[in-house]
């Protein structure tokens, strides 16, 4: 089982773990994409005031540019650690316990724009890029990364991957039509039935949704398997059809 998670825009700084090293994150071959897009983010670090128009980034978010600048050389966190946010508070990584820890970094993929989905315990640094940015020098987020995580997810040989990305980051790496998924939308009910779709709450679920999975170390190969385990835990889940399911709220 892989499940995927978007990023966060907000981070924690700092670190203490050492630099960006390509070769020790998840899917390895994503190695030459992550280059492209890592040289071309530090490049236009070089021009401060082209990173506040390219990051559409406010002037009191200049410090992100420096980010940017020692991309390769500032200290790093586990990724799940680096991200904040709804769902990363939510999922509270750092106060799981060893076993479930280690259950994340066996099986959540947390999708960054200029790595690629990495291992949640994969070291990364802090950054400013979101999927919607076009980088000068180099084509597309999208077309930089999409076949080539496609690819690295078949590769993994998963039995199943629950998708809780955002629509912007699942179109930079759809998964292969080969692999068994669904992809979970969260939802509220109304009194006539109808559902109504989140923005906070929907961040929110999807943290506790995860940690759930790790505290119970779920073992999920299909979607009868996701199924049962939600039933026994009072989540509800519903299919919608086209490979989607609604995580009701």
């Amino acid at each position: 089982m892989l499940v995927l998670l978007p990023p966060s825009e907000t981070k924690r700084p700092a670190g203490d773990g050492p630099p960006l090293d390509l070769d020790a994150l998840a899917l390895p071959s994503l190695r030459e994409p992550r280059t492209v897009v890592a040289d071309a983010l530090v490049a236009l670090s070089a021009d401060e005031e082209a990173s506040l128009r390219v990051l559409k980034l406010s002037e009191r978010r200049r410090h992100e540019v420096a980010d940017n600048a020692a991309l390769r050389s500032t200290p790093t966190l586990p990724a799940v650690d680096r991200y904040t946010g709804v769902l990363f508070d939510a999922l509270d990584a750092g106060t799981l316990d060893a076993a479930s820890r280690a259950w994340v970094g066996s099986h959540v993929l947390i999708h960054s724009a200029p790595f690629g989905p990495v291992g949640a315990l994969d070291p990364i640094p802090t950054y400013r890029l979101a999927a919607s940015t076009s980088l000068p020098g180099i084509p597309s987020l999208r077309k930089v990364w999409a076949d080539a995580v496609t690819s690295a997810i078949r590769l993994t040989r998963t039995p199943f991957v629950v998708d809780l990305r955002s629509e912007a980051y699942a179109a930079l790496g759809p998964v292969p039509d080969e692999v068994r998924g669904v992809y979970v939308r969260v939802v509220t009910e109304g009194p006539d039935g109808t559902h109504r779709a989140l923005n906070h709450f929907n961040k929110k679920a999807k943290g506790e949704f995860v940690r759930a999975l790790a505290e119970t170390a779920a073992d999920v190969r299909s979607l009868d398997d996701l199924y049962r385990w939600a039933g026994d835990r009072g989540v509800r889940l519903h299919d919608i059809g086209d490979g989607e399911i609604a995580m009701v709220v």
